[in-house]
C-alpha cells in the first residue's frame, strides 16, 4: 500500500459518517507504532496520536485506529466535523522501534523522535517539527507533555521515523 494518508483520511471520513471503524482487508505485512497528524489550512495542528510500539495486528490497522483518534479524542482539540475534514492536511509518520541511548550526542532533533520516561510518566515528540530548533528544546517539550517537572533520572529513547505526507487532491486547499 502506497498512499498512508489517504487511508487515514477514508478511514476518519468512515468514522464521522457512519459512527463506526472501517473495516479494511488490505495489509502492509508489518506492524509499526505511528502517528497520524492534521493540519488546518494554515498549517496549524489540528490533531496528533498514534502509538509508540505497534497495538494492531496489521500496519492498516494502525492507521485506521489513529486516525480515528487523532480527528475525535485529542484532548487539544474539538473532534473533526465532517464538513472540516476535506480542507485538513493529513501526516502520518511510521515509526521505527524505539532504541535506548547512554548519551544525549547520540539525538538529533531533526532526525530522531524522542520518548522520555520516569515511573508512569511517558512523553513522545516526533521530529523535524517546526519551532523545534534543538534537542534541548525538544527534550524540555517532550518532558512537559509527560509532566515531568523534575531533574531525577529518565529514560530517553530516540526512534526515527517515515513520513507520509497527503498528495494535494481537488478540492484541497
Amino acid at each position: 500500500m502506497n498512499n498512508f494518508c489517504q487511508l487515514a483520511r477514508q478511514s476518519l471520513a468512515h468514522y464521522l459518517n457512519q459512527g463506526t471503524v472501517m473495516k479494511d482487508s488490505r495489509r502492509v505485512g508489518y506492524r509499526a507504532g505511528c502517528f497520524v497528524s492534521l493540519h488546518s489550512p494554515d498549517g496549524a495542528l489540528r490533531g496528533c496520536i498514534g502509538t509508540i510500539s505497534p497495538v494492531e495486528d496489521d500496519l492498516v490497522s494502525e492507521i485506521i485506529q489513529n486516525a480515528v483518534s487523532c480527528g475525535t479524542r485529542d484532548p487539544r482539540f474539538p473532534p473533526v466535523s465532517p464538513s472540516e475534514l476535506p480542507d485538513l492536511k493529513i501526516e502520518v509518520s511510521v515509526l521505527k522501534p524505539p532504541q535506548p541511548i547512554l548519551n544525549l550526542s547520540e539525538l538529533d532533533h531533526r532526525r530522531y523522535g524522542v520518548v522520555v520516561e520516569q515511573g508512569h510518566k511517558r512523553g513522545v515528540l516526533l521530529p523535524d517539527l517546526e519551532g523545534v530548533d534543538s534537542v534541548e528544546q525538544q527534550l524540555a517539550i517532550t518532558k512537559r507533555k509527560a509532566s515531568i517537572f523534575n531533574n531525577d533520572p529518565l529514560t530517553i529513547s530516540r526512534f526515527e521515523v517515515e513520513k507520509h505526507h497527503e498528495s494535494p487532491q481537488p478540492g484541497n486547499h
